[in-house]
């Protein structure tokens, strides 16, 4: 059969926009189809935005608390407009470069906008057109999911999609939902200036991450004048005196929260419910499309990735994804999309994680048969100059010392987490070899170099012989 394209994309987000790139790489003839504007959530509504509040929030701290540093402390007086509108310059520079329609024009990659509706295994319509193709990419991402709470709709409500959108901060906020949106929002507009309330469900904040280290990054935003509760229950929304307000059940009691806005952080699910793919038989589930290992949907012609599959809801892993998917579809043999997938909060300091927390680990292979490694960030030289001491490295292993995860509440811990993911990749264990990889000093990640220290001293305790005719053999004695 002739196709008018070897693949069509559906979407132009992270996934869609690196699936557009690669694939006339490939000698793939590809067509992109965007129902709105590229760049997806990323750019518009996602880790472009929120980054760029969270940089002018961190310079505002820095400036409010220069003292550390032994300069005069400044009380600012923010004008958050000027902050949106840097805001916005960022995302359009990106609009107009690297996500920009005849970018991926000039790479032979026809671009459609329009709403897409998936109409059989081969063929895709956009308006009257109808585009034929050899497979099909889904890369729709996902919306802010919004919780059934009672008057919430009446009252009104930000999320994502509507936060940026603004002119200007609210005066006040309450942030229900304190997972990594909730968590950067929250000390961002703190930092801002703006009066902030931050309401979770849970006993703590950033449940997928390690809980010593998401306890201290609690602390901090307590410190900083973030009104954080937890164990919030039973919801309820209205308005009063031109406010809105949010009450729920803490600890048996009802509590009423005020604010100018309600901002909803409580999760996401997959932009899949106008494709029409029910009608062809491609399967979906409560986070998105069904996909096997290879990415590939109940029909083989389709795969989707990103938040669409709802596999991980990180752009870079919506990027390895679709380069995957690319691999499967047009070249022999199949490839596993990966299953370790390192993620961060932008916090200050940054909390990130890859593999197992020490909960998880304890569960998996029982509490005895685990280690639990960590060092402290005061001991670290140069967090003592950037007067950042507060934060914490955490390993955890097996008996055998075969690494199983590690976590990093410190500055740029986004960084440095990909040397335990190369690590646990290539099972690199927690042993000398590890620790002889030479850090720079002065620097956050020697501390990686000073724990595996730690932990092969203990090594040696444990097993004193066996670890020094180990050692021996490796000097060549």
């Amino acid at each position: 059969m002739n196709y008018d394209v070897d693949l069509a994309i559906i979407g132009a987000g992270s996934a869609g926009l690196l699936a557009a790139e690669v694939a006339p790489k490939l000698a793939v003839k590809a067509a992109l189809v965007e129902r709105s504007r590229l760049g997806g959530d990323c750019l518009w509504t996602g880790c472009v935005p929120s980054k760029a509040l969270l940089a002018s929030a961190k310079a505002a701290h820095t400036i409010r608390h220069a003292d550390k540093y032994g300069l005069p402390a400044t009380d600012l007086q923010i004008d958050t407009a000027q902050v949106w509108r840097r805001m916005r310059k960022i995302q359009d520079d990106i609009a107009a470069t690297d996500d920009s329609p005849d970018k991926y024009r000039e790479l032979g990659v026809e671009v459609i906008f329009g709403e897409a509706m998936i109409e059989d295994a081969h063929s895709v319509r956009v308006a009257e057109r109808t585009l034929t193709a050899r497979y099909i990419l889904l890369c729709t991402g996902s919306r802010p999911a919004v919780p059934p709470i009672e008057g919430l709709e009446e009252t009104g409500f930000l999320t994502s999609e509507s936060l940026f959108s603004l002119d200007r901060a609210p005066r006040s906020l309450i942030i229900m939902g304190a997972g990594p949106i909730g968590v950067e929002m929250a000390q961002a507009m703190n930092r801002l200036g703006v009066k902030t309330t931050l309401l979770e469900q849970a006993g703590r904040i950033l449940e997928r991450d390690e809980p010593s280290l998401s306890a201290l990054l609690l602390e901090q935003l307590r410190d900083e004048g973030v009104d954080v509760r937890l164990d919030c229950r039973e919801h309820r929304a209205g308005r009063q005196d031109g406010n809105k307000i949010l009450s729920a059940r803490i600890d048996g009691q009802e509590e009423t929260f005020c604010a100018e806005e309600i901002f909803i952080a409580t999760g996401r699910k997959a932009n899949v419910g106008s494709l029409g793919l029910e009608s062809v038989g491609v399967k979906t589930g409560p986070r998105g499309v069904i996909v096997d290992k290879n990415l590939r949907s109940s029909v083989p012609s389709i795969y989707a990735v990103g938040d669409t599959a709802g596999r991980y809801l990180f752009t870079h892993s919506a990027g390895v994804e679709a380069i995957t998917a690319l691999r499967n579809m047009f070249y022999p043999g199949a490839k596993s999309a990966p299953d370790l997938i390192p993620w961060a909060t932008f916090s200050d300091p940054e909390l990130a994680h890859v593999g197992m927390t020490s909960e998880e680990a304890a569960d998996a292979y029982g509490a005895d048969r685990i280690r639990v490694y960590d060092w402290d960030l005061q001991r670290n030289d140069r967090a003592r100059v950037e007067s950042a001491p507060k934060g914490k490295i955490v390993v955890i292993t097996d008996t055998k010392f075969k690494i199983l995860g590690a976590h990093s509440l410190a500055p740029a811990a986004s960084e440095m987490i990909g040397q335990f993911t190369l690590a646990i990749d290539r099972g690199v264990p927690l042993t000398p070899a590890f620790r002889d990889l030479v850090q720079i000093y002065p620097t956050f990640s020697i501390s990686f170099a000073q724990l595996t220290e730690e932990a092969v001293y203990e090594q040696l305790a444990r097993q004193p012989y066996r670890a020094l005719r180990r050692l021996n053999d490796l000097m060549g004695g």
